[in-house]
């Protein structure tokens, strides 16, 4: 019996502000396109099924779960990863706030959360506890127990680059 090769698309997508043309299998996960193609490892793998937010990139305007999209839906997109949001070579005031107020242990929820609050701010610059809280409900952390994490966006409001 012989196996059928899944032919190859083309997608064009913006990818932190940059065009880009690749080939690649349109049943590739968004995740494995940035991790291993693009080798941008900010994006973390965790649950493999989008229910912790580890995954977390904004296509589109919107916070998604990258394992969840596949390659061939990205055609025509905008992405960006956490890797896009620093600013020539300084950490986003976003970023920098979750430094400043400890939310950041293990690191590994990090990305995605900051993605998650950066997708909020963009579009509600100043939300209250309630609003930031139901933006990171699809993102799980094991370690700060969220207060630093509300405290970062909250003192992050009226700072993004929209």
């Amino acid at each position: 019996m012989k196996s059928k090769s899944i032919k190859k698309v083309k997608v064009k997508f913006k990818l932190n502000g940059k065009e880009l043309e690749l080939e690649t299998k349109p049943n590739k996960r968004l995740l494995d396109l940035l991790r291993d193609d693009l080798n941008l490892t900010g994006t973390k793998e965790g649950c493999s099924i989008g229910e912790c937010g580890a995954c977390t990139v904004i296509m589109n305007g919107k916070a998604v779960n990258s394992c969840l999209v596949l390659a061939g839906e990205i055609n025509n997109s905008e992405i960006i990863t956490i890797e896009g949001i620093a600013q020539n070579g300084n950490l986003h005031p976003l970023q920098e706030n979750f430094l400043k107020y400890g939310a950041v242990q293990c690191g590994f929820c990090t990305p995605g959360m900051i993605l998650s609050a950066y997708a909020l701010l963009r579009v509600n610059p100043e939300p209250d506890e309630e609003t930031i809280k139901e933006a990171i409900a699809g993102n799980l952390c094991r370690c700060t127990g969220y207060k630093q994490i509300i405290e970062a966006i909250k003192h992050s409001t009226k700072i993004t680059d929209g």
